[in-house]
């Protein structure tokens, strides 16, 4: 598989590692009244979808850097590939 890197161009998705859920990417206020319980739920629960799905990768084998990848779970194919950064900033959110 070829993730498309959005500053080093493509790539062999060997020198990436899956990380999951791109949600993971939003963490839980833990000053809420409910903290435990979004943590809990933050890192422990997880859709297992068949189709498209936003997951992390993270560029171990180059530059280090997060990446946000969205792929078709039953066919592999990328439909885009994100800095992790810009997806957080984009969407409000510190990474």
């Amino acid at each position: 598989m070829i993730i498309n890197h959005p500053l080093l161009g493509p790539r062999d998705a060997s020198e990436f590692t899956y990380m999951g859920d791109a949600r993971l990417i939003h963490r839980p206020d833990w000053e809420a009244e409910d903290a435990v319980q979004q943590f809990t739920d933050y890192g422990y629960l997880r859709d297992n979808p068949a189709g498209p799905h936003r997951e992390l990768w993270f560029h171990e084998g180059g530059d280090r850097s997060w990446l946000v990848v969205t792929r078709d779970t039953t066919t592999h194919e990328i439909t885009s590939v994100e800095l992790a950064r810009d997806v957080a900033r984009r969407e409000g959110r510190s990474t």
